[in-house]
């Protein structure tokens, strides 16, 4: 609290800061005496509104981010086809109605109304959904063709390397991508690989091809984490005779890297509470020194021919205590893994994991709690049948795939029901692809899913297998209250397919990202040929095919 200031004193002494700070100005303190000791007709005390406590710094991490741009887009309609708008809603003879990046409308042909002026598609016999979302993928960091100079995706030098990005290995033109973009892909996450417990910050793609990583980055979409569990951080350091080389290393491991992120939180937390404090006692000094200039100044123009002879040179108050603060405390040194796992514990960075068996995936969500942070989603999954009622309890999401299995021996106990059976007990199940082939045909393996549960009797809707590689996969990325449903006001990412989307005779036709046309099928054929693919000639022998995947 501030001292209180009193014109009128039993008695006079020197101020002991000013004495020692502002000799020369004696004269002028003494005039301050006189007033103060000599006394006024009228001594009255005078109390300091106390001000209040200033806010606690900015931590570094607390950047604000770039809002969305403004998109300018055509006022587009797409009309006459099947609308499947993945929220339950199917519309046979639709329209979707979009302007300037985003959904102005959608229902059935007789409740909307076409603007004057805007380009109608004509979508008769064919079908309409929001883009597909890929929520694993190394396009980008582990890019066609399939050379060791495009092995960016693993830093495989250290178990846990939180601090490196994805971001930072993308390729923009790898030619895979706009593979993906004609198969009707708008958005994908791009990972690190699985080598490491903890592989660094993942990033969500917008599917408009860019030059640079940066064009291509989703505005505003949270940050990601991928870890990993299982045989592959295991194989990578135990052959290598380092640490881990069994599963309990790896969970030695996490701990050892969250209670870390706790410890540097709390330094920070701590160097913010001595900053507070540093900036009120720095407040204090700055007014305490204004105050006594104005009291100089006022002095010397209105009582500076009457210094009482006889009496102390100056007089004092209650804030000539204040002190000098002194230089602000320095703040920790800064760790930029252990940022990105204590965004995890905070909530602000949603966790990605690779992770296969059921009794691995219980033991991440025990973990999970002891650190307080959550898994947004467990990636491949393929037990994740055996504890759905867990997964459903925590809401956590599935990313899987329909039928891969037997790769590995974690993978071998997949059945082709899992997406349905997690699906019927409330979890959010998500088909990804963990390949630069299979994301081409996203659609079809959910398909492929939603046959194998109807055949066990799951009855698997339509919607509900949309909602595997559109509303889930959005949800598990921190976006779907942008994209991954055709809705007023949502993202124009607008897919326009040839026929039903999960058939194999399927094909995207068109593939709208912001409402902007990124791929017409008779404009751009299979698909866009990247600045890389200039001047070759694909069908020669020797240049590899865009196949394969980093599982």
């Amino acid at each position: 609290m501030l001292p209180v200031f009193r014109r009128a004193r039993p008695a006079c002494h020197a101020p002991r800061a000013m004495t020692n700070r502002r000799g020369p100005l004696v004269v002028f303190l003494a005039v301050l005496a006189a007033l103060g000791c000599g006394g006024t007709p009228h001594a009255r005390t005078v109390a300091h509104a106390e001000p209040p406590a200033p806010p606690l710094p900015r931590l570094p991490w607390e950047t604000v981010r770039p809002v969305s741009p403004t998109i300018e887009s055509q006022l587009v309609a797409i009309t006459g086809g099947t609308v499947m708008t993945a929220t339950g809603q199917v519309f046979e003879h639709g329209v979707v109605l979009m302007e300037d990046g985003r959904i102005r409308a959608v229902g059935a042909a007789a409740d909307v109304t076409i603007p004057d002026g805007a380009t109608v598609v004509d979508a008769t016999g064919r079908y309409v959904t929001p883009g597909v979302i890929d929520t694993h993928s190394h396009m980008g960091v582990y890019a066609q063709p399939e050379v060791t100079a495009h092995d960016d995706g693993n830093e495989a030098t250290a178990p846990v390397t939180a601090q490196v990005r994805a971001i930072d290995s993308f390729w923009p033109q790898d030619p895979a991508l706009a593979r993906a973009l004609a198969s009707g892909v708008t958005t994908i996450q791009v990972l690190p690989g699985s080598a490491n417990l903890i592989g660094g910050a993942g990033e969500t793609i917008h599917m408009h091809m860019g030059r640079s990583a940066t064009e291509m980055e989703f505005p505003e979409a949270p940050d990601t984490m991928k870890m990993a569990c299982g045989e592959n951080p295991k194989r990578v350091y135990g052959g290598q005779d380092q640490f881990p080389s069994t599963r309990m290393g790896n969970v030695a491991g996490y701990r050892q890297a969250f209670q870390q992120a706790v410890e540097y939180g709390q330094s920070w937390a701590h160097w913010q509470e001595e900053q507070q404090v540093w900036q009120t006692s720095q407040d204090s000094w700055a007014r305490h020194q204004a105050s006594v200039m104005e009291r100089v100044d006022s002095a010397a123009e209105s009582e500076s021919e009457r210094v009482v002879e006889g009496e102390d040179a100056a007089s004092t108050s209650d804030d000539d205590d204040v002190d000098d603060p002194g230089p602000a405390p320095t703040p920790p040194d800064r760790d930029f893994g252990l940022e990105l796992l204590l965004g995890a514990i905070e909530g602000r960075v949603l966790v990605q994991m690779h992770c296969y068996r059921a009794d691995e995936m219980a033991r991440m969500i025990e973990i999970s709690h002891e650190f307080g942070f959550r898994i947004q989603s467990f990636h491949h999954a393929v037990e994740a049948y055996k504890i759905r009622d867990l997964l459903a309890s925590e809401d956590i999401a599935i990313s899987t795939w329909a039928d891969w299995w037997g790769f590995k021996v974690e993978a071998f106990d997949t059945i082709p029901e899992n997406l349905a059976l997690l699906t019927q007990a409330g979890v959010r199940g998500i088909v990804h692809s963990d390949s630069p082939m299979l994301t081409q045909r996203l659609a079809q393996e959910a398909g492929k899913a939603m046959t194998a549960g109807r055949e066990r009797g799951i009855q698997i809707t339509d919607d509900q297998a949309l909602r595997w590689i559109t509303a889930n996969p959005a949800w598990a990325l921190g976006i779907d209250d942008r994209v991954g449903t055709l809705a007023e006001g949502r993202i124009a990412d607008v897919v326009v397919w040839s026929g039903a989307p999960f058939s194999v005779y399927t094909h995207a036709d068109l593939v709208y990202v912001d409402g902007i046309l990124e791929y017409d099928r008779a404009r751009d054929g299979a698909a866009p040929i990247t600045d890389f693919e200039v001047g070759m000639d694909l069908e020669e022998p020797g240049i590899p095919p865009t196949s394969g995947g980093a599982r």
